[in-house]
């Protein structure tokens, strides 16, 4: 290469440049040419008072859009509509559980009335169980179905209808690198990131003729806060300290809102899917083409994990499940996170 230069003239080398140069300018032109434009489009985002979800609200905003926010907790929705309408964009947060169809139908009519129709939707809205296997039940399979199966499913039969009238639409749900790697201790959480895998992917093929777009989120570890929020089995501290301090760490972990901006940006480019980090994207790389190295990988990370018992099959929250370990200078970036990202009630 250095050889090559070297024999170049001058002028030969400013004309390659000015190439170079000319073919990143068209390019980028021509990635913006088919750019999905959010300005005034209307958002639904589930899960959105708090964690990923805000900070996604907070992406669309950026971009003009019109939002609406649904959970489960009131004082979360009324705190994060707040700190959504400093952006100048009008804000609607209703409060609904999107495990319960009834009332999924009911908000998205509701959103419909208000705005007009749907635009995007993204389907964010989860549960995280951490524990042994022989600490999980049926009921905790049950509730990781009905938060990452069933209720994205409500909601995307809800939005359909006006989608395919419009011949317009898009969908965006956020899976896991979960929904790709099973990981030791959560299993329940994994099982069910897997279903909304195959969901969405089929989704995709299925519903391109009816101009609508869908797009598979894979997040690796993300920054968040969100683990004070998530549910602890068996030696709760000591599932809460390693799983908050994995959540935590700057070379395993990429910030909220560097994802939030990575899925906005696969949403406006109507992308088929997106890993989000790169300890992810080489999992994900390892376990097709290695897949036994790889499970036997996960089994060895298993006998490190902590053993069954403490207070068993009950659940309790991360935020009760503080040691000298977590909180501690291990966990800061996530506890900032909690804070910014509404995982904290002021």
């Amino acid at each position: 290469m250095r050889s090559l230069l070297a024999a170049m003239t001058g002028k030969e080398i400013v004309k390659l440049t000015a190439l170079g140069a000319g073919v990143f300018v068209l390019k980028s032109g021509f990635r913006r040419l088919f750019e999905y434009d959010l300005k005034n489009k209307t958002v639904l985002i589930t899960g959105g008072s708090r964690g990923l979800g805000l900070v996604l609200a907070r992406g669309f905003a950026r971009e003009g859009a019109q939002l609406a926010i649904c959970a489960r907790d009131e004082r979360e929705l009324e705190q994060a509509r707040i700190d959504l309408e400093r952006f100048g964009v009008e804000v609607m947060a209703v409060q609904c559980d999107v495990t319960n169809k009834q009332e999924v139908n009911e908000m998205v009519a509701a959103v419909n009335r208000h705005f007009g129709h749907i635009d995007v939707l993204v389907n964010n809205a989860g549960v995280i169980q951490v524990g042994p296997l022989e600490v999980m039940t049926t009921e905790d399979f049950e509730i990781a179905m009905n938060a990452h199966l069933w209720a994205p499913l409500n909601t995307i039969m809800a939005v359909l209808p006006s989608m395919r009238q419009r011949k317009a639409g898009r969908i965006v749900n956020i899976t896991s690198i979960g929904g790709k790697v099973s990981v030791p201790h959560l299993v329940p959480y994994s099982a069910s990131k897997f279903a909304l895998v195959g969901l969405s992917k089929g989704l995709r093929a299925e519903l391109v003729k009816d101009g609508i777009t869908v797009t598979t989120i894979y997040p690796g570890l993300m920054r968040t806060g969100s683990p004070r929020n998530a549910d602890f089995k068996g030696q709760h501290r000591s599932e809460y300290a390693w799983f908050s301090i994995s959540d935590a760490l700057p070379l395993l972990t990429v910030s909220a809102e560097n994802a939030a901006r990575q899925i906005i940006d696969a949403c406006k480019h109507g992308r088929a899917e997106l890993v989000i980090s790169i300890p992810a994207k080489v999992a994900v790389l390892f376990d097709s083409l290695f897949p036994e190295a790889m499970a036997r990988m996960l089994a060895a990370v298993n006998q490190f994990l902590p053993e069954p018992g403490g207070v068993g099959t009950q659940r309790v929250k991360g935020r009760d499940s503080t040691s000298s370990w977590s909180p501690s200078w291990l966990t800061t970036l996530n506890e900032e996170a909690a804070v910014r990202n509404n995982e904290v009630l002021q």
